[in-house]
């Protein structure tokens, strides 16, 4: 071997030795990336270390408070919202039923309404038989009383459209316009709530206003235009006959 060849394998030696030692160029931006990872994930854990560590302990008891007082607030209102529901799951439990019973007595009013008095008078069964519904139809009405439901007096009352339902009007002067002037079904309120309006008639018109009545009769009959009044001989003039007028101007 020459000294030549001998120096060239030298150096094929030391560059393979070199390449060796070197890590390839596609691993380092992968390390790279990583240690950068670490230190911002190392930054954002030191910055949510340090707002933690901003609040001072009056102010984490202050935001501690705050938070139980929310809470026991909330606790009340639910508190305060079952004892409503409670309350009126109990008042108006009834309210189907009450219903029902209505047209019961309602019934049974139309039955005692259409028996004659002088009927009862001739026939004693049937006066017993009346006597004993009339007592049905007050513990009936006590009953009702005792759980809250009561009649809704409407006659002769103003019109109220929460109370009551309008069926016709009556022609009716001697009543202010809507005035009830007859009650066909009677209406019912079970504790402060509607359970059924009553049906009423109300009055279409009443007397005027008293006031205005009072104006009217006093007014004075306003002035005679002249020129109306002049108007009115020359009509008169012109009703009389021709032959007339000619010998006045004769």
């Amino acid at each position: 071997m020459t000294e030549d060849e001998k120096n060239q394998t030298e150096a094929e030696v030391a560059e393979d030795a070199e390449n060796e030692d070197t890590p390839p160029d596609s691993e380092a931006p992968e390390e790279t990336a990583a240690e950068e990872g670490e230190e911002t994930e190392t930054g954002a854990e030191e910055t949510g270390e340090e707002a933690v560590e901003e609040l001072t302990p009056e102010q984490q008891v202050e935001e501690l408070n705050d938070k139980l007082l929310r809470a026991l607030a909330e606790a009340e209102n639910v508190r305060r919202r079952a004892e409503r529901e409670k309350l009126n799951a109990a008042k108006y439990a009834i309210t189907n039923f009450a219903r029902e019973v209505l047209g019961v007595a309602d019934n049974m009013k139309r039955a005692m309404a259409s028996v004659d008095s002088e009927a009862r008078k001739k026939d004693p069964a049937l006066e017993q038989l009346m006597v004993g519904l009339e007592m049905t139809e007050r513990e009936m009405l006590s009953t009702f009383e005792r759980f809250g439901i009561k009649p809704i007096e409407a006659m002769g009352e103003k019109f109220d459209h929460n109370l009551h339902e309008a069926m016709f009007e009556l022609d009716d002067t001697s009543k202010p316009a809507g005035t009830v002037m007859q009650v066909v079904e009677a209406g019912y309120l079970l504790n402060d709530r509607l359970l059924r309006p009553a049906k009423v008639g109300v009055s279409k018109g009443g007397p005027k206003e008293p006031d205005a009545t009072r104006a009217a009769e006093g007014a004075t009959p306003a002035p005679i235009d002249p020129a109306l009044k002049d108007g009115q001989g020359a009509y008169e003039d012109k009703g009389k006959e021709p032959g007339a007028q000619l010998d006045e101007e004769l």
